[in-house]
């Protein structure tokens, strides 16, 4: 098993926690992880993306130019991540901010509101797990227990108090999310 995902949008969306989780989950699961986070310089509202790769097996390279998964939150990352998700793969996305949708009808793709969503049940701030349940759902390649041992890894102590809010968002995007039929 080898899972090579992108997860890209803006600063300030969860992007790298989403990865940092997913590596960490990983890591419960004796998987072989590679975390490599790129940003701009701007701390909120710049672009981001994290590659992470899941292998039961040795990695040669954290460098990846083609993805098995790409789970995309924002209009520069789909038209800079969409051609590269290989043949077969998956493409995600958040619906917030998207004008141009996903064409390609040689990959799975699915959309999931969680922006919308999060908002409407006053959660903003677990738009980011939402994500990652949606993802959960249709790549289940790490177990929800060791998602969350990942997350509270990965959140300060002082955030602890959250993990059943984030648990129950997790649930709640593999809930949401949608296959779309082009």
């Amino acid at each position: 098993m080898k899972e090579t995902l992108i997860i890209a949008g803006f600063g300030g969306q969860g992007v790298l926690s989403m990865g940092k989780i997913l590596a960490y989950s990983g890591v419960m699961q004796d998987y072989e992880v590679t975390w490599m986070p790129s940003y701009g310089p701007e701390m909120r509202g710049g672009t981001a993306n994290v590659t992470v790769i899941l292998s039961d097996k040795k990695i040669s390279s954290p460098i990846a130019h083609e993805f098995d998964t790409a789970i995309i939150l924002n209009q520069q990352s789909m038209e800079k991540f969409e051609p590269l998700v290989k043949a077969g793969g998956t493409l995600i996305y958040d619906t917030n901010g998207i004008t141009r949708h996903p064409v390609r009808k040689d990959i799975s793709i699915y959309a999931i509101d969680a922006t919308a969503e999060a908002a409407r049940l006053g959660q903003a701030k677990m738009f980011n797990t939402m994500i990652l349940g949606g993802y959960l759902k249709v790549r289940p390649v790490v177990s929800l227990e060791n998602v969350m041992v990942g997350l509270k890894k990965s959140l300060p102590e002082r955030a602890w108090k959250l993990l059943p809010q984030n648990e129950e968002a997790i649930r709640h995007g593999a809930e949401i999310i949608r296959e779309v039929k082009l």
